[in-house]
């Protein structure tokens, strides 16, 4: 029996080990576009005017990439996820994103350029858009904690 625990540190360093390479290998050949979560049912609100106008300038400007109402594609992430509540990407976030481009860092979609096209007040209008399909899908304000 004393042999069999003079061991045991060893075994628990080898367990703790081939967990770990299991589990990274586990990550590695699961979808990892980025931040995962169960995608849950869809919820449309009846939109504000500035928001409706914002649908339908992120239906002409951001749909290709960020999917129909925000829902995410293979070119994008979604907005319709709780990483872009309020209190982690405030609208400011969003401006600057539009408007200048934003380098990737939540997701494997790469860079997103700036998007010239689209002026302030359409920027805005979006901004309004996702935030009440969000608000209508339960993504709200969450203090942000690093």
């Amino acid at each position: 029996m004393k042999g069999a625990l003079a061991h045991l540190p060893k075994l628990l360093v080898i367990g703790i080990l081939v967990g770990g390479a299991g589990l990274l290998v586990s990550n590695m050949f699961s979808s990892s576009s980025g931040p995962q979560e169960a995608a849950p049912q869809l919820r449309l609100p009846e939109l504000s005017r500035v928001a409706a106008a914002g649908k339908r300038a992120f239906d002409a400007n951001c749909a290709q990439c960020h999917g129909v109402n925000g829902t995410g594609s293979e070119k994008g992430p979604p907005l319709l996820h709780r990483i872009y509540n309020p209190g982690h990407h405030a609208d400011e976030a969003f401006f600057r994103a539009a408007r200048d481009g934003v380098r990737r860092h939540h997701w494997n979609f790469g860079d997103m350029p700036p998007q010239p096209q689209v002026t302030q007040a359409q920027i805005e209008e979006i901004i309004a858009y996702v935030r009440e399909i969000q608000a209508a899908n339960g993504i709200l304000y969450e203090q942000h904690r690093m």
